[in-house]
């Protein structure tokens, strides 16, 4: 990873690292044969082709080329190798304050799967996430600097990328073999309403109730309560950032019924997701009371407030006369 991070680095200073970004849609639609993530996903091509398919564009990822496709926009992919070379890419996902990178390769025909998977600790995920919506809104924008800043914004985002896989503390690493598949299974299709622990354990070829056993006896956590949790994840998300009303979200997220939906997300959050948006709302309107200037040991609210007309600046106090020769004596007197 820090090699293909370095080489994609150095071929964006050079101007020859090529960014794709597909055209932003109305999120969350469920779309056969897609899907689509609440925050944004990052490829790295590195063998092969990618076939991207979106509802309103397409496009085909060759080596040497990056795409960050924006939250919520559904995409299907179709992968193919190339002659003499097996399909291979690198493809980044960020959760609640965790980073994957992965491998993917072609498990069957056109069918990519995941190799190799570690999992980060990332504290600053607020800024990986910035840079990758900032990469796909300047991409589709037409500023007079769009190509300085798209470069800015893509080797700032792979210089991230870099660093955490040096200086990552891989205590998420842990969960080995199926573990590692479930939970990405459950990140990749937690907005299908099939998803269930019967699924995964088919999807990996082992029965649900060692399925079960081992991810609990791995991550200390019932696999039912993990998918409750990620979609809920994925609903307080949806919640913040869009508009979509409740059963919008409860679809979303996977969930058949929205009554459901409010009683599992009240007993993960301890409200109703009508409140937790209330309250979100009423964070939103609050306005300060009164302008004020903070310091360090108080707050000083006579900031800006302006001077009554006719009031006349308070007079600078007398300055004593200054004193000539040494104690004793009068001025000009002479021993």
């Amino acid at each position: 990873m820090r090699e293909i991070f370095d080489r994609a680095i150095k071929l964006a200073e050079e101007n020859r690292l090529r960014l794709r970004v597909p055209n932003e849609v109305k999120q969350v639609l469920n779309l056969r044969g897609m899907h689509y993530h609440y925050r944004p996903e990052f490829f790295v091509q590195l063998q092969g082709r990618t076939h991207f398919q979106f509802p309103k564009d397409a496009f085909t990822l060759s080596p040497d080329e990056i795409c960050v496709i924006p939250a919520g926009v559904p995409h299907g992919e179709r992968v193919e190798p190339e002659e003499g070379k097996p399909f291979r890419n690198l493809v980044a996902g960020f959760y609640n304050n965790t980073l994957s990178l992965h491998f993917a390769y072609e498990a069957r025909p056109h069918h990519p799967d995941i190799d190799v998977i570690e999992f980060f600790d990332a504290p600053n995920l607020d800024v990986f996430l910035t840079l990758a919506n900032s990469l796909t809104q300047t991409f589709h924008s037409q500023g007079p600097a769009r190509a300085a800043v798209l470069k800015g914004f893509t080797i700032a985002l792979l210089g991230l990328f870099r660093n955490i896989v040096e200086t990552g503390t891989g205590q998420l690493n842990s969960d080995i073999g199926k573990v590692f598949r479930a939970k990405c299974l459950v990140r990749e299709q937690f907005a299908n309403p099939e998803l269930s622990v019967q699924h995964i354990a088919a999807t990996l070829g082992c029965s649900a109730d060692y399925l079960s056993h081992l991810f609990h006896t791995e991550t200390k956590e019932r696999l039912t309560h993990y998918i409750q949790r990620i979609r809920i994840q994925g609903a307080i998300l949806a919640l913040e950032s869009t508009s979509l009303n409740i059963s919008e979200i409860a679809y979303a997220g996977g969930f058949a019924d929205p009554a459901y939906f409010a009683r599992i997300f009240k007993q993960h959050r301890g409200m109703t997701p009508q409140e937790y948006r209330a309250r979100l709302d009423a964070r939103h309107s609050e306005v300060e009371s009164q302008p004020k200037t903070v310091f360090f040991d108080r707050l000083d609210f006579t900031h800006g407030q302006p001077k009554p007309i006719g009031a006349e600046e308070p007079a600078a106090p007398a300055k004593r006369p200054a004193r000539l020769g040494g104690t004793g004596g009068r001025p000009g007197n002479k021993r």
